[in-house]
């Protein structure tokens, strides 16, 4: 690997470098709650001591993707107080930063900004836990961007082609170009890697002069065919790639044979999940760059809270353990107890030569009970330890390897071998679904949505907090079979409507990118239907509030009278302005569930105007012809106007067409109708049209 001098001077950068600090992770545990916030400081501690330039972030600063009041103020708080100061910054940016800001309100970056005072730089990307979600896509990073805090960059709002724009940085006669590419699923990036919908921009000017320096946040490991990007996607003028996401401490830059460039994995900075990878001693990265040179020196971080963890198969000790004794279990237990003891003395002995780590260490005990052992009761077994280790509930995990059997029967139902995942991996909520499906009995199978595009709308339900997301996914693909079917022009039977909704379904799923484009139109009606049912809840609060103040005006009796009338739910009994009047003279015809027409009348003038919804029709109903209702004739036949005028709520009314006025206002109000709701390798990383880094407006041009 490329070496610097680690003497300081004006040409050498300086860069701490950090991912997955997981900001708010168990904050609301008495033990461990405080733990990312303590390592945290830690870690800005080491940049301002260092005197670093800036700051770069590999994502998941925070755990939830809207963290708490609590986090986001911690937070705040230590950026404020280690990143703010009188202490010039050395570098700076060639770049046209409207280009690499353009999603910000201040495209910037924040220490040039005269009305902050910014001594230490925080450049950061966004992981798969704080990304941009919502009607706004905003993400808890555009907050300390926003402040002033944390510049974000990465950010790539485009699902159809992706152009990573680099931050130009030059200190002395050191230049470095700052590649970035937040969070996005695994298998989209995949597949525009493949069809070479992925450009890196790179500077005209003097193009072998800069160091370029990229920061990707995505599975590094192969979890599935598509479920992560290997490394060889990633073009070979890259000389030190920053990997995210990834747990397990490889921080010393390890060189791409085929690529030939550097890739340095630095880790989480705490432990979420009790795996062997998360036992590696954890650090933060100090990168010296000078000219095409680099080195990483590692710097250990002491206020991580200790780790232990061991495997035990009980089957590998048949002079200890026989099945077939019956106090077998309990010389189980004394087995463990005596394997914890031995950890909590390691980890005590890790303790004492640092006064600054958390007192109780995280232990874990993961025993194969394989071979006809019975596990013993795990809650007995931890309230011994309840005042000793800091995760007291789960110390032991019991687990049984599957033995391959050999077996060559025809009637094998391999549907039912499901594989468990290895402890550590956590299982996508989207896997979990298609995972379902593909073992489910044929009953239940899916014939018109397909696993994949059911799938995300989960994640976005669980995760997002989309509740609309599987409703309007639903309604979406009901709404496209239908129209390929009518233009098909299917005849209306059923076994030939299913042959062809199932030849539909299957050209959906080969065809991904159309799917993609399915969920995400319904993932934003989802996200406006969200954001008008808050709107109409802020109305309906508004005027619930305006109609019980109008209750006490007039009758008492009246009052009362329209109390006893509203009904349940949010429905009036009377409409604002109607008290005292005699509806037939008014000649408004009362309609609704326990409620009059001034009520529709008022309700359509605050929201949309009333209409009757069509009930949500099978795939064969579709194709049914419409057939005229008996019951109504042309003299029963009326329509209703709404006169809507904004200066006086009396004036709307309910205006019959044609005969029968009278009768009408008089009989209306006896019927009640149920109203239904409606409710890269080969990639072409230079371009004469991208001729982004000439000047300025030729930049704005590339965006």
């Amino acid at each position: 690997m490329s070496t610097v001098n680690s003497q300081d001077d004006e040409d050498t950068f300086k860069i701490l470098v950090a991912t997955d600090i997981h900001l708010g992770y168990l904050e609301k545990d008495p033990v461990r709650g405080n733990d990312t916030f303590v390592t945290f400081n830690e870690i800005l501690d080491h940049a301002q001591k260092n005197e670093v330039d800036f700051i770069l972030l590999g994502g998941d600063l925070f755990h939830d993707n809207k963290p708490s009041r609590k986090t986001v103020h911690s937070c705040l708080e230590s950026l404020r107080k280690y990143c703010m100061g009188d202490r010039p910054v050395q570098f700076e940016i060639l770049s046209d930063q409207a280009v690499n800001f353009h999603y910000s309100k201040f495209p910037w970056v924040n220490y040039q900004d005269e009305n902050l005072n910014i001594s230490i730089p925080v450049f950061s990307i966004h992981g798969n836990h704080d990304d941009p979600t919502g009607a706004d896509a905003l993400c808890a990073l555009d907050i300390l961007s926003c402040a002033g805090l944390l510049n974000h960059f990465g950010r790539s709002t485009s699902v159809e082609k992706i152009d990573i724009s680099p931050i130009l940085l030059r200190k002395g006669r050191t230049k470095i170009a700052l590649y970035g590419l937040g969070a996005i699923p695994d298998e989209r990036l995949y597949r525009m890697f493949v069809n070479k919908q992925v450009t890196m921009l790179r500077p005209k000017e003097d193009e072998d002069s800069w160091f370029n320096l990229f920061v990707i946040h995505q599975n590094r490991s192969k979890h599935g065919a598509t479920n992560y990007i290997p490394e060889q996607f990633l073009d070979d003028f890259i000389n030190l790639v920053v990997w995210g996401h990834e747990h397990e401490c490889k921080i010393a830059p390890f060189q791409n044979e085929q690529q030939r460039f550097y890739v340095s994995q630095p880790g989480s900075s705490v432990v979420t999940s009790l795996s062997p990878g998360e036992a590696v001693k954890k650090h933060v990265g100090l990168l010296h760059v000078k000219g095409k040179n680099m080195k990483m020196q590692k710097i250990v971080l002491e206020t991580v809270r200790t780790f232990h963890i061991e495997d035990i198969v009980l089957a590998d000790h048949p002079d200890l353990f026989n099945p077939d004794n019956p106090n077998v279990t309990q010389a189980i237990q004394a087995f463990c107890m005596e394997k914890v003891e031995l950890m909590l003395d390691n980890a005590e002995r890790e303790r004492l030569g640092n006064p600054r780590q958390p007192e109780k260490p995280l232990i874990r005990l993961r025993v194969d009970y394989a071979g006809g052992f019975e596990p013993f009761s795990v809650h007995r077994f931890s309230q011994k330890y309840m005042h000793r280790v800091a995760n007291p509930k789960d110390i032991i995990h019991f687990f049984r390897h599957r033995e391959q059997k050999e077996k060559n029967d025809i009637d094998l139902n391999f549907g039912k071998l499901v594989s468990r995942p290895a402890e550590g991996i956590t299982l996508r909520v989207e896997d979990l679904v298609k995972q379902y499906f593909q073992t489910a009995e044929k009953k239940v199978q899916l014939s018109l949505l397909t696993e994949r595009g059911m799938g995300e709308a989960v994640q976005e339900f669980v995760d997002k907090e989309e509740k609309d997301a599987i409703e309007e996914l639903v309604k979406f693909q009901l709404e496209k079979t239908q129209k390929f079917l009518r233009e098909r022009r299917t005849d209306a039977e059923e076994e030939k409507i299913d042959e062809e909704v199932r030849k539909f379904r299957e050209n959906r799923k080969k065809n991904t990118e159309e799917e993609d484009k399915e969920v995400r139109e319904a993932m934003t009606r989802a996200r406006a239907n969200r954001s008008e049912d808050s709107v109409l809840v802020t109305a309906s609060s508004d005027e619930d509030s305006m109609d019980m103040e109008m209750i006490g005006i007039g009758d008492p009796s009246e009052s009362l009278s329209a109390t006893l009338s509203r009904g349940r739910g949010r429905a009036r009994g009377r409409a604002r302005g109607a008290k005292g009047q005699n509806s037939t003279a008014r000649g408004s015809s009362r309609r609704g569930r326990g409620s009059t027409s001034q009520e529709s009348a008022s309700s359509s003038r605050i929201y949309k105007p009333v209409s009757v919804p069509a009930k949500n029709m099978s795939i064969i109903d579709a194709f049914r012809p419409l057939k005229p209702n008996p019951f109504l004739n042309s003299s029963q036949a009326y329509s209703e106007d709404i006169i809507d005028v904004d200066s006086d709520p009396e004036d709307t009314s309910f205006v019959p067409s044609s005969k029968g006025n009278q009768r009408l206002s008089t009989t209306s109000s006896l019927s009640k109708r149920g109203s239904q709701s409606q409710t890269s390798r080969g990639v072409d990383f230079e371009s004469d049209e991208d001729d982004a880094f000439m000047s300025p407006a030729t930049s704005r041009r590339t965006k």
